[in-house]
């Protein structure tokens, strides 16, 4: 996982109301334990036509898109079932942040532990962000807030164990792994 501790992006708007995981990465493509090339088949069925090609009309697959770090979506984001591979897919598709007033707990809770950030913020600064799709936001995972183009800011609350492994760019295990010499010595000191 790459660190986050501050990130300078554009942001690209995906404003529909809730988004399921099957929306995000169609189940027909979760036949794969690895997260390379997931990113092609993010939101498939709204970025391609039937033929295949890419359908110019949604919002990703625009000019203005293209670069974006951070998607700001609807309400109720990445509900439905429990699969890693919808922050996968994101990630792999070039996002490292998504933005909401309400992002479903089983999601977030992948999304942080696999090293997307995801940000749930009140409902005012959440309408102001579906407004200005495009604008360019700096986003502090440290001191946990959102600075706008004009200096305005919105927080955002994140838990400590994520927080520190977005930091440091740890799961999980990799965290467990720095603490090994730590597990050992406890385990010597209480073995019976």
């Amino acid at each position: 996982m790459n660190p986050i501790r501050q990130l300078h992006a554009r942001s690209v708007v995906l404003a529909h109301e809730n988004i399921d995981t099957d929306r995000i990465i169609p189940a027909r493509f979760l036949t794969t334990t690895t997260r390379s090339g997931l990113g092609r088949h993010a939101f498939q069925d709204w970025r391609y036509r039937s033929d295949g090609t890419p359908d110019p009309a949604f919002v990703l697959n625009q000019p203005e898109a293209q670069g974006c770090e951070i998607l700001v979506a609807g309400r109720n984001f990445g509900c439905g079932s429990s699969r890693e591979h919808a922050p996968w897919a994101l990630l792999d598709a070039g996002l490292r942040v998504v933005i909401s007033s309400e992002i479903a707990d089983i999601f977030r809770s992948n999304a942080l532990k696999n090293g997307l950030l995801a940000i749930t913020v009140d409902a005012a600064a959440h309408r102001y962000l579906l407004r200005h799709p495009g604008i360019e936001l700096r986003i502090d995972v440290v001191a946990g807030h959102i600075t706008l183009p004009d200096g305005g800011r919105f927080g955002f609350a994140l838990d400590a164990f994520a927080r520190h492994c977005l930091i440091a760019g740890i799961d999980q295990l990799g965290f467990l792994l720095r603490e090994d010499a730590a597990i050992r010595h406890y385990e010597e000191q209480h073995a019976a």
